[in-house]
């Protein structure tokens, strides 16, 4: 089985390695390619980090002979409770089925959420934040404020998982 990873970060590609690990005995081929998202560089709601989610799945599949094209969207979401963030993937496969699945959700502090509603993205946000480079690439905002408990790629691969089994359940019915 071919599967295209519709990224080159580090974190969300070993996120889906280590998800698909488990699927089953066959050989895994994985490749990862720069896929757009086609929104915004910061999505702003569940709905356009779903999208972009969906849109990186079927762009990836699109530009390569995979079985299965993967995409992985992180964005921050308004609640009446403050602004959180949120994460979503993407299957799509050779067959046309398409299924996401969302994870887990943190509020992010006052001092962050300012700077996002202000226009700057969470990545270069963070970095300067915790006055290190490559944050979204490696533990993530999320591995930042729970102290390293979870981290981006362990939070990318809960939502993969769930991606997985719902496609392993779609193929058995």
């Amino acid at each position: 089985m071919k599967i295209a990873i519709g990224t080159t970060n580090p974190a969300k590609i070993n996120a889906v390695k280590k998800a698909f690990e488990r699927i089953d005995s066959q050989e895994v081929i994985f490749e990862s390619h720069k896929t757009e998202s086609n929104v915004s560089e910061q999505p702003f709601s569940d709905e356009e980090t779903i999208t972009g989610a969906l849109n990186r799945a079927k762009n990836v599949l699109q530009k390569t002979e995979a079985d299965i094209g993967i995409g992985l969207e992180g964005g921050v979401t308004e609640t009446t409770f403050g602004l959180f963030l949120c994460n979503w993937g993407a299957l799509a496969d050779k067959y046309g089925n398409e299924i996401t699945a969302g994870g887990a959700r943190i509020k992010l502090p006052n001092e962050i959420a300012i700077r996002l509603k202000g226009g700057e993205e969470l990545g270069p946000v963070m970095d300067d934040y915790t006055k290190r480079n490559g944050i979204r690439h490696k533990e993530g905002a999320v591995g930042v404020f729970t102290n390293g408990f979870i981290t981006r790629d362990e939070m990318f691969q809960h939502v993969v998982k769930l991606l997985i089994g719902q496609w392993k359940y779609g193929e058995g019915r």
